[in-house]
């Protein structure tokens, strides 16, 4: 990020409020074709605003997946995928049926899938197994010195795998695998986080809605739709708000392109071809905010539920972040801790910059350097913001937080040093 980019996101970011009504009224997606589209760019153009974008396939040309997954008449090179990942255990969906608004999932050997795949083309595109699709499977973790992608500049400044890689517990980077006609129901990403999706091969269909419009498609209970096309949603008596609505935009994704689906967009996605592609899932400076309200709204969604054993539960609030956690991953102390990740990052990287040598041998993620120290200021700012949010909230009072280390005052305080001392 160069100065004139953090000087106009600093002042955007203060007073920006997304419009998304000229964006669906036009159905109009920007397509990036050109390799010298700055970071810049898209950071001012597409992550502040949240707007959806699609990178052309000149931006995975140079991938191996890409020069070795796939074969000549731009298929699955089975034979190569069974050769290098044959006896992986793999995660796949059964998109012929529901379970609560998704497919469930069985583990098989990644071998049975290509067996079960080949036969599925052969039979020309059906099995009495359904339609099964590979999905979220974590090959970056499980394959490390397999290189067979990289992360486009755009999408670096990733603090969910930043975070996760440094308490090296998971990660959010995903590889999907699917015959022609398998697909994912209606829903946002994980945290309402930002995520990148890359055709290896084949092309993909997506459906997208912006944040708000989903409210729109929810039953007369709450429950958000499991299938967008589905005819059922005519039915005003069970889905009263559907005809308030907008039509959703529609991107046809083709092999090698990369779209960018923005912060708290739902969206549904068919492959319309055998197609194998690679996601990840991301949050930073510009939706970390997004991910706070989200925790908000999943807390006081458990608390409804188990309300009536507020005042006979021992320690209900604790047991109230414990279930929030098992459905969302993170509970509050979490999400304070990956703050602090972030931040402690950030703060070493910019006493290295500023000429710190001890900060120097502190390890970091490589993409700071990259992204340079007005994007570690405007980082840090964004993370002050958060913090002070979060300790301002009731509930997060109600943790402890002086038994925090460090201490969320004291974070906060190390935080406006840091950014008070760079000379930008």
């Amino acid at each position: 990020m160069d100065r004139e980019t953090f000087q106009t996101c600093c002042s955007l970011v203060k007073s920006h409020r997304p419009c998304y009504e000229k964006l669906c009224s036009s159905h109009l997606i920007n397509y990036i074709e050109k390799k010298d589209f700055s970071y810049s760019k898209f950071f001012e153009k597409y992550v502040l605003p949240n707007y959806p974008c699609v990178f052309s396939g000149r931006f995975t040309e140079d991938w191996n997946s890409r020069k070795q997954w796939v074969t000549q008449d731009g298929k699955p090179n089975f034979q190569r995928l069974l050769q290098d990942f044959g006896d992986a255990l793999v995660p796949v969906a059964n998109c012929n049926a529901k379970e609560y608004n998704a497919n469930p999932k069985k583990i098989i050997p990644f071998k049975e899938y290509v067996a079960y795949w080949k036969d599925y083309i052969q039979n020309g595109h059906s099995s009495p197994k359904g339609c099964l699709y590979l999905k979220d499977w974590h090959l970056h973790r499980e394959f490390p010195k397999h290189n067979v992608y990289s992360t486009p500049v755009f999408f670096t400044s990733d603090w969910l795998n930043e975070y996760w890689d440094a308490i090296e517990v998971d990660d959010y980077r995903f590889v999907y695998m699917g015959p022609k006609g398998s697909w994912t129901p209606f829903h946002a990403d994980v945290f309402h986080s930002y995520s990148w999706s890359a055709n290896v091969c084949g092309r993909k269909k997506w459906l997208l809605y912006p944040p708000g419009q989903e409210d729109n498609l929810r039953d007369c209970h709450g429950n958000l739709v499991y299938d967008v096309t589905e005819p059922i949603l005519q039915d005003k008596r069970q889905f009263p708000r559907y005809d308030k609505s907008c039509q959703p935009l529609e991107i046809i994704q083709e092999a090698g392109e990369v779209i960018f689906v923005p912060s708290g967009w739902h969206h549904q996605v068919y492959n319309l071809e055998d197609t194998i592609s690679i996601n990840h899932n991301w949050v930073n400076s510009c939706n970390v905010d997004t991910m706070w309200q989200y925790l908000q709204r999943e807390l006081a969604a458990v608390q409804s539920e188990i309300s009536e054993w507020r005042d006979s539960m021992d320690n209900w609030h604790q047991h109230c972040q414990i279930m929030m956690k098992s459905c969302t991953g993170i509970d509050y102390k979490e999400f304070y801790m990956f703050l602090n990740i972030i931040a402690k990052n950030r703060i070493s990287f910019l006493h290295s910059f500023g000429g710190d040598t001890g900060s120097s041998r502190i390890q970091r993620p490589h993409d700071l350097s990259t992204l340079g120290p007005h994007h570690a200021v405007f980082d840090l700012n964004k993370v002050a913001q958060v913090l002070e949010c979060v300790l301002s909230n009731e509930e997060f009072k109600k943790l402890d937080p002086d038994s925090l280390s460090p201490r969320p005052e004291d974070l906060l305080q190390k935080i406006k040093e840091a950014t008070e001392k760079t000379p930008l």
